[in-house]
């Protein structure tokens, strides 16, 4: 177990076995509707919030401030969990000590939304626990996260597919849009590279600025993609229309931003290999299964995926990649159901 201090404060009387535990899971940003602001707003945000991959964290009372985890990885996780615990602490004037534990993480920078679960997940967890009224976008914005995309506070709340709107002038995260559950018979192959990892930080500021701005012609595209063939399409469980969409959106994003990723559409080879043969296979269907998938990168990768019409298509396909040996042994595959609620809180507290 990996420990490291977050500050001490004086005890407040409280059950030694409570403890609040919440569940935060991935989500998938399938891309950008108009980075460049070319009517004056920026951004706007596609996603998919997933199951199987979520971040978990559960706060105890504690003598003084301790954060811990299980995984031997987690020093920079530990790092932003004490972080967050402190300012916390300092924006609400609730200095009880805590401890908090980490007991599994989104892999950081991997296209999965991993900085905005963990704080709103801590974010969400010391609210409880203090019984304070915030919402998640108060959350969000007391530890700095939300200010391009919503759809990491949206999932986090809600689940499902999101669309959101850009952030506001004003600096408040991006409003949600549309908010749809896709069939439950749909499933994503999500494919990870730990070799890899997607741009962040000043790096990713330097990449953005590097790049020419998203003409107006190609966000009118995504736009036209994500309305009238994205949403319709998983609202009225019409797979090919939406799975179509979203390649398209991934294709135009993914020329967009290859400069930044070594002139690739995907930041790991391995993964863009991967996605590469998928496209191709999922064309070729036989009886009544709906042809094509939805295939990208979320966000700056390394993290591909493809948005499948069934479990048995997607095993089907996965079993027929392997045995075309495009499937490299460093490469992660998991097959998931599309999560329709957002986060899970349980506050478990006895007072004998």
């Amino acid at each position: 177990m990996t420990t490291t201090a977050a500050g001490t404060a004086s005890p407040v009387a409280t059950p030694l076995d409570r403890a609040v535990t919440v569940d935060a899971p991935a989500r998938l940003h399938l891309g950008f509707l108009d980075p460049a602001g070319t009517l004056g707003r920026r951004f706007g945000s596609l996603g998919l919030v997933v199951q199987g991959l979520s971040t978990r964290i559960v706060l105890r009372a504690a003598a003084q401030d301790r954060v811990s985890a299980d995984h031997p990885d987690a020093a920079a996780d530990l790092d932003r969990a004490a972080a967050h615990l402190r300012q916390l602490q300092a924006r609400s004037g609730c200095e009880q000590p805590l401890h908090l534990h980490l007991v599994h993480t989104l892999a950081p920078h991997s296209g999965l939304g991993s900085g905005t679960q963990l704080a709103l997940a801590i974010g969400r967890g010391f609210a409880r626990w203090h019984g304070l009224a915030l919402s998640s976008a108060e959350l969000a914005a007391w530890l700095g996260r939300g200010r391009r995309s919503g759809i990491g506070i949206a999932g986090f709340d809600q689940g499902g597919l999101l669309l959101d709107g850009g952030p506001m002038a004003d600096g408040r995260p991006a409003p949600l849009l549309a908010r749809l559950g896709l069939p439950p018979a749909w499933r994503v192959l999500v494919v990870s590279d730990p070799s890899r990892s997607g741009l962040s930080g000043p790096a990713e500021q330097q990449a953005l600025a590097r790049l020419a701005p998203l003409g107006r012609a190609q966000a009118a595209e995504i736009c036209h993609e994500t309305l009238m063939r994205v949403l319709p399409g998983a609202a009225g469980d019409d797979f090919a229309s939406c799975a179509a969409g979203i390649s398209r959106i991934q294709q135009v994003l993914g020329e967009h931003f290859a400069p930044a990723q070594h002139g690739e559409p995907y930041t790991s080879p391995a993964v863009g290999r991967l996605m590469r043969w998928l496209a191709h296979a999922a064309r070729n269907v036989d009886g009544d299964t709906p042809a094509g998938a939805g295939i990208g990168q979320s966000s700056w990768g390394p993290t591909g995926f493809a948005l499948l019409p069934s479990a048995e298509r997607a095993q089907a396909l996965l079993q027929a990649a392997r045995a075309a040996g495009v499937v490299e042994d460093r490469l992660r595959l998991r097959i998931v159901a599309v999560r329709d609620q957002g986060a899970t809180v349980i506050d478990t507290r006895s007072d004998r």
